[in-house]
């Protein structure tokens, strides 16, 4: 049974990648070094269960700015069927709410029900409906405005056209809104979207969601439904985000990783990418 262990960094000095590789080597049945913009990867294939203990490895060289991703022996062999994605702060450097909150002119009151949501006080489903309806009256055309704000993260277009190369489908799932996801999902060619569907009524937002809540059960409720829909075992199914509500979804896949994501989901994650750059996760399938 076969293993895959990769080092990822976006540093230009190759010193640290080579020190935090080095209790690989003797075990290596194959190597295999990639560069990409900005980043460069050393992957490794052993031939039998790492004998050194990987989390503490990456725990210990993530502060040298190298991240250390110990790839399951089902995706070792075998190349990922779905990948699922957080949009926020994910596919994007930006977070929707905040984008259509400026707009409205109301980002301070978001933002504080933000913070009263990170200090534990309000749970997601609650701090998203308070700040829906921060909205009301903000009329539909400004979420094309708000949209045009959107920050793409480098190296996305590049992860899915990878993903497809390889036969993979990819999904956005998100707690921000179909009307800002839906034209990046045509962007980047998803192949599945979920997001939180905005009331309109009169041309205008009327500060109520539609339909269920896309939460932390909900992403991976879409992850295991997309598995089931394109027939994809979720032995095979790698999940993207960076935050709590993302946790459910990364737990559930057969690879969770934690994208540029808040210690506590670092901590949870099968793996960490700790640099801007989607595209260097390709190289989690790529053959050494």
């Amino acid at each position: 049974m076969a293993y895959r262990i990769v080092l990822l960094c976006d540093l230009d000095d190759p010193e640290p990648l080579r020190h935090a590789a080095q209790p690989f080597w003797s075990q290596a049945a194959t190597a295999r070094g990639l560069t990409g913009e900005g980043w460069r990867s050393l992957g490794f294939k052993l031939p039998a269960q790492p004998l050194h203990d990987v989390r503490r490895l990456a725990a210990e060289a993530r502060p040298a700015g190298v991240d250390i991703i110990a790839v399951p022996p089902h995706l070792a062999d075998e190349l990922p069927g779905l990948i699922v994605s957080d949009v926020d702060s994910t596919v994007t450097r930006t977070e929707g709410i905040d984008l259509l909150a400026e707009v409205a002119g109301c980002a301070d009151q978001v933002a504080e029900v933000t913070a009263r949501a990170m200090n534990g006080e309000l749970d997601f489903a609650q701090s998203l409906t308070e700040r829906v309806g921060l909205l009301k009256g903000l009329p539909e055309g400004a979420l094309a405005e708000a949209g045009a704000a959107v920050k793409v993260t480098d190296g996305a277009a590049e992860l899915f056209r990878q993903a497809h190369q390889g036969g993979c489908r990819v999904g956005l799932v998100s707690g921000g809104f179909t009307a800002m996801v839906a034209p990046l999902a045509a962007q980047l060619g998803a192949d599945v979207l979920a997001a939180n569907e905005l009331e309109i009524v009169d041309g205008a937002l009327t500060g109520r969601l539609a339909g269920e809540i896309v939460d932390r059960a909900a992403k991976e409720r879409y992850l295991r439904r997309w598995a089931d829909q394109f027939g994809v075992p979720m032995r095979r199914t790698i999940a993207l985000g960076d935050g709590a509500n993302d946790l459910d979804m990364l737990g559930a896949a057969g690879l969770g990783i934690a994208f540029c994501a808040k210690p506590v989901v670092v901590g949870a994650a099968d793996g960490a990418l700790s640099f801007p750059r989607l595209d260097a996760l390709g190289t989690l399938w790529a053959r050494p």
